[in-house]
C-alpha cells in the first residue's frame, strides 16, 4: 500500500466546502469537496502544539511535543517553545517507512523546516525544498520602490508598523519572475510531486509527503482567482496578515483580504485536483492511503482580529479538518466521525492501516534503509515497537465509534487549550487568564463564563497539567509569568 501525506498551511477548515463556509461566504473547492466524498471526514481533529514546526514535529514522530522539556535556542533561528529541530532519540514516520523498504520523498517550500540545525528531511530518501516563500532570504535585490509598495500595502497597514514594508518587500522580491499559475508556490511544489510519482510507477510502495505552505500568507494570487471573490467590487490590494485588532481597519480592506485568501484556497484545490488526477492516471487510487490536513487556520475578520491566537484561542485557527481517503472502497466513504483526536493520532493511524507496527531506531546503530544502501541490513524483529503518544483511531472510523479521546490539550508556548465535550478552557500554564467558552451557547466564542464555572475550570485546567506529564516545567512557567497575555502569534511566531 502507497502513502501520501497532503498537509496544508493555515487551511481553515470551514474554508473546505465540506465543511461549511467561512462568515464572509462559501470558498469554491470542488476538489477537496470530491475528495471528501471518498474519504472518511474527521470533524474534531485538533493540533498538539503551535503554530508551524511544533505541528510536525508530532506529525512527523506521532509524539507529543508539549511541554518543550530539554529545548533550547539554535543560532540562525529565533525560538519560541516547540520551534525546534526534531529530537534525535524520536524516530519519524519517513525513517519507519525507509525501514519497511518503502521509497520515501518528501516535497515542500516551507523554509522554516530548513533553517539552520532544522532536520525535517530526516528520512526521505528524495527531498525538495522549493525556495522563496514569505521572508525566505532567497533574493537581496532589486527592492520594490514605494509605488509597489504603495499599490499592495494600503497606507493604512504601512502606518501600522515599519516592519510590514519589510516583511512585504522580502516577499516581494522572491515573487520576481513569477507570472504563470505553476511558478507560484504550490504549482511548484505540487508540480514537483506529481513528476515524482510519474517517475518512481515502478516502485513496490511510495511514502510521499506534501508540505504546501500555501494558503499562508502573503496572499500573492493570480488575479482570476481574487475576482472569483471580490464580487466585482474594486477593492485595494492587501496581501499581508496584520496580527492585530481590526478597529481601525477599513472594512474594504478586511474583504481584500477575505478575498486574496479565498482565491489561494482555491488555488490550492486546483493543484490539489491535478494531484489526484495524476494518482487515478497512473493507476496508484486503489493502492495508496492519502490524508489531507492542515496545521491550523487563520483569522481573517473572525471576531474583529486578523491573525493566529494562542490566546485567546478560537475555532477558526484551532479546529483542522482530516479526510481520509483508504484504498478499498468499500471503507468510509463520505463518512463523518466526530471523534475528539490530536494530529499525533495521524501517525499511528496511518502506520495501523498500512498493516505497519510503529517501530524505534537507535541513530547509533546501521539500518538498511534506502539513504544507507552499504550499511548492515537488520531483521525488521529486531527493532523495538515505538511507544507513540498517538493512538490509531482506524476500528473507530470502521466502526462509527466516536468515543475515542476524552479531551484534547493544545499547546502555544506558555498558552493551553483544553477541549471536552462542549467546554474549552484557554489559559497560560500557570493558570491565570482564564477563559472558559461553552461550545453549545450562542455567542459561544465571545461570552467568557470562566467566573462562573469554577470547577469546570478546575478540572480543565488539570488535565492541561497531566497532559504535561504531571508537572508544567519551569522554563514555561517563567514564560508565563512574564505574559500578561498572549496577544495573538507573536511577531516571531507569525513570520
Amino acid at each position: 500500500m502507497n502513502v501520501i501525506l497532503v498537509i496544508f498551511d493555515s487551511l481553515r477548515k470551514d474554508c473546505i466546502e465540506t465543511y461549511g463556509q467561512p462568515p464572509w461566504g462559501k470558498v469554491n473547492t470542488p476538489n477537496l469537496a470530491k475528495f471528501a466524498e471518498e474519504s472518511f471526514i474527521l470533524t474534531r481533529c485538533y493540533p498538539e502544539s503551535l503554530p508551524t514546526l511544533p505541528v510536525r514535529r508530532s506529525i512527523y514522530t506521532g509524539k507529543r511535543v508539549y511541554p518543550y522539556h530539554g529545548e533550547t535556542a539554535h543560532r540562525g533561528d529565533f525560538y519560541i517553545p516547540g520551534w525546534n529541530p526534531i529530537r534525535e532519540d524520536r524516530t519519524t514516520i519517513s525513517e519507519m517507512m525507509q525501514i519497511y523498504g518503502y521509497a520515501t520523498a518528501l516535497f515542500t517550500d516551507i523554509h522554516h523546516q530548513f533553517k539552520p540545525s532544522k532536520n525535517f528531511h530526516r528520512g526521505f530518501d528524495e527531498w525538495h525544498y522549493i525556495r522563496g516563500y514569505e521572508v525566505d532570504p532567497y533574493r537581496t535585490g532589486p527592492l520594490p520602490d514605494k509605488k509597489v509598495i504603495d499599490k499592495w500595502l494600503p497606507k493604512e497597514v504601512q502606518e501600522k508598523d515599519a516592519y510590514y514594508r519589510y516583511f512585504f518587500s522580502q516577499c516581494f522580491m522572491n515573487m520576481y519572475g513569477i507570472e504563470k499559475e505553476e511558478d507560484y508556490f504550490i504549482g511548484q511544489t505540487m508540480g514537483k510531486a506529481i513528476d515524482w510519482l510519474k517517475q518512481n510507477q515502478d516502485k513496490e510502495n511510495v511514502f510521499l509527503t506534501i508540505e504546501s505552505w500555501s494558503p499562508h500568507e502573503p496572499w500573492f494570487v493570480p488575479e482570476y482567482y481574487r475576482n472569483m471573490y471580490t464580487r466585482g467590487e474594486k477593492l485595494p490590494q492587501q496581501v499581508l496578515s496584520l496580527y492585530s485588532d481590526l478597529s481601525n481597519i477599513p472594512e474594504e480592506i478586511i474583504r481584500s483580504t477575505q478575498a486574496n485568501y479565498s482565491g489561494m484556497v482555491t488555488m490550492c484545490d486546483v493543484w490539489f485536483g491535478k494531484l489526484m488526477e495524476t494518482i487515478k492516471g497512473l493507476g496508484m487510487l486503489d493502492d495508496t492511503l492519502i490524508i489531507v490536513t492542515s496545521d491550523h487556520g487563520h483569522s481573517i475578520g473572525d471576531r474583529g482580529y486578523m491573525g493566529k491566537q494562542g490566546y485567546p484561542s478560537a475555532p477558526e485557527v484551532y479546529d483542522i479538518p482530516l479526510m481520509i481517503r483508504h484504498p478499498d472502497s468499500s471503507f468510509g466513504r463520505g463518512v463523518e466521525n466526530n471523534m475528539l483526536i490530536q494530529n499525533t493520532d495521524i501517525t499511528a493511524t496511518m502506520l495501523a492501516i498500512a498493516g505497519l507496527r510503529p517501530i524505534d531506531i537507535d541513530p547509533y546503530i546501521p539500518t538498511h534503509g534506502r539513504a544507507q544502501p552499504n550499511h548492515i541490513e537488520r531483521k525488521l524483529n529486531d527493532y523495538p515497537t515505538a511507544d507513540l503518544h498517538g493512538r490509531s483511531f482506524f476500528k473507530n472510523i470502521i466502526e462509527g465509534n466516536s468515543k475515542f479521546r476524552d479531551h484534547v490539550t493544545v499547546a502555544w508556548g506558555p498558552a493551553v487549550t483544553v477541549i471536552k465535550g462542549n467546554w474549552w478552557l484557554n489559559c497560560l500554564v500557570n493558570g491565570k487568564g482564564m477563559v472558559l467558552y461553552d461550545m453549545d451557547s450562542s455567542n459561544a466564542f465571545v461570552n467568557n463564563i470562566a467566573a462562573d464555572k469554577p470547577e469546570i475550570v478546575k478540572a480543565l485546567f488539570a488535565l492541561a497539567v497531566e497532559d504535561a506529564e504531571g508537572e508544567i516545567p519551569d522554563h514555561l512557567l517563567k514564560l508565563a509569568d512574564n505574559e500578561q497575555t498572549i496577544p495573538g502569534c507573536s511577531e516571531l511566531a507569525a513570520h
